[in-house]
């Protein structure tokens, strides 16, 4: 279990309405009560800031706004000693317009770092060497006058793509783990795992229908290319010279659950992979049933892969609003917390979340995504996940800063501040704890396999089972009343965990609107 900490927003220390690394290690105690196994810590490394630390300049520092390379150092100790592993961010497939590397691979065809990044002639007429789109809008490629050549960006034009079909910088970005690793870092998040290695032919997307450019092609050239795999198992054989490290892979593809078990499939690859397949609207039991198929089928390697989950990042709404509703209740938002709980897999909760924080409302003058300014109203961006942590109802900002913070507080938030939910032994907070501590104190939560009972529209009915234990997860995620007959009913010494009207009548199982059950035979 992690959880994410988005360093920008979770707890300023120095009063420039900034988080920082310090602000993170005062409150990792906070984040070792919720019964997680590490942090995953999003970019903090030297940065122009245009894509909020992702577009990165120097890839072995701390960008001052969060500190310096000794603050890491002593948050990582905290953490350690606190029994929580430290999982960092690495963006490696693509940098900032800014860094070094590029400064040199643009300034001619001819230097040491000529072919590091992705370039290619116009075509005859002038126009971009494919129909590739980027996934911030627009063509993924840009001219540069001074080599006379296109450059790749599958993101924001000022972040150009690494050429990984060249060998240097391979190694280079090795030894950038190694650097970590040496550190003392517990292990990596990479972001856009399957984005590394591009078609060298450079062939033309097929169209598709979708809703924005980049969806409007199948992503066949660009990305998910046989070559990734080869140098994953690059990464996982640096990994393994080290003792007890991991990755987890971030993937984004029209195939992304294939992908997840394909990256992550026997001892050589690497450790966990998620995907975005529940960071979206879709969410029904049916689905996240069969989300749930791959990883115990010998067929495709599942028994042998593992997954990631998470409801909520720092890239998409907050789950409270997308799944619960604009104005969810805390039994709505357990609920969710619960599900969680109950998935086959790593699970990784974000800063907030444990709350039940409801996406924030940002006027569109005080928006600092470059994606939301650009798409608003239509889509507002990723701001609204992003404002700082309440941990004091009635501190200015919600004590996250003493300064002006960097994005505007959520008034909303107050009321679901730290502080007020460590009070109340009912709060979201509270029962996250809880459930947490069942899922580990019940190995089949998190190891088992996942036998459906039912799973339709809004009935999620399932066994999970390991070595003789076993819990009945369910929940009815629809609006009305639901009843399930069981063939047997649970253990009579059965721990349980429920949110709104759950319950066992006999080998009937009746749960109310937007309510969940978790039955554990072993105590």
């Amino acid at each position: 279990m992690l959880y994410q900490i988005y360093p920008r927003s979770f707890a300023d220390a120095n009063r420039d309405g900034i988080g920082d690394l310090t602000g993170a290690a005062e409150h990792l105690e906070y984040v070792a009560s919720l019964g997680v196994d590490g942090i995953w810590l999003s970019p903090f490394f030297p940065s122009p800031m245009r894509d909020f630390g992702y577009d990165v300049s120097d890839y072995r520092g701390v960008d001052p706004i969060f500190g310096s390379l000794a603050d890491f150092d002593g948050l990582l100790v905290r953490a350690h000693a606190l029994g929580l592993k430290v999982i960092i961010d690495q963006v490696w497939s693509y940098t900032s317009l800014d860094h070094p590397w590029f400064a040199e691979s643009r300034a001619s065809r001819g230097n040491a770092r000529a072919d590091w990044y992705v370039w290619a002639d116009a075509r005859v007429d002038g126009s971009p060497p494919s129909n590739w789109r980027s996934w911030m809008g627009g063509p993924a490629w840009t001219w540069e006058p001074r080599r006379r050549q296109y450059y790749l960006h599958n993101f924001l034009p000022e972040m150009p793509d690494l050429n990984f079909h060249c060998p240097a910088v391979q190694e280079a970005i090795l030894d950038v783990a190694r650097f970590w690793l040496e550190r003392g870092v517990d292990g990596f998040r990479l972001d856009t795992s399957n984005f590394y290695f591009h078609s060298r032919g450079l062939e033309d997307n097929p169209a598709q229908k979708g809703d924005y450019p980049a969806q409007m092609q199948r992503n066949v050239y660009n990305i998910c290319q046989p070559e990734n795999l080869v140098f994953l198992e690059r990464v996982r054989t640096v990994l393994d010279g080290y003792r007890e490290r991991m990755t987890v892979a971030e993937i984004s593809s029209a195939s992304s659950l294939e992908r997840m078990v394909e990256y992550t499939c026997g001892t050589g690859r690497l450790h966990t992979a998620y995907s975005f397949l529940l960071l979206g609207e879709r969410f029904d039991p049916a689905f996240i049933s069969e989300l749930m198929r791959p990883w115990q089928d010998k067929a495709t390697g599942g028994s042998r892969s593992w997954p990631t989950w998470a409801f909520s990042n720092h890239d998409t709404v907050r789950v409270a609003t997308r799944w619960a509703g604009p104005n969810a209740d805390p039994a709505r938002c357990q609920q969710l917390i619960a599900l969680l709980a109950c998935l086959r897999g790593t699970i990784v909760l974000y800063q907030g979340e444990e709350l039940g924080l409801p996406e924030s409302e940002i006027p569109l003058e005080q928006l600092q995504d470059p994606y939301g300014k650009a798409n608003w109203p239509l889509n507002k961006g990723r701001d609204g996940c992003r404002t700082p942590m309440p941990w004091r109802a009635g501190a200015h900002a919600g004590g996250f800063t003493s300064g002006t913070p960097w994005l505007a507080f959520e008034a909303r938030h107050r009321a679901l501040a730290v502080d007020v939910q460590e009070a109340r032994s009912d709060s979201t907070l509270n029962f996250t704890r809880r459930v947490l501590a069942h899922r580990r104190q019940h190995p089949e939560l998190r190891l088992g396999s996942f036998e459906p009972l039912v799973a339709d529209h809004d009935l999620l009915v399932a066994w999970r089972r390991l070595d003789g234990d076993a819990s009945l997860v369910a929940f009815n995620l629809g609006p009305s009343r639901r009843t399930h007959d069981l063939p047997s009913r649970p253990g009579a010494a059965a721990s349980s965990i429920a949110v709104g009207e759950a319950a066992i009548d006999g080998h009937r199982l009746v749960l109310g609107a937007w309510s969940g059950l978790i039955i554990s035979e072993r105590p």
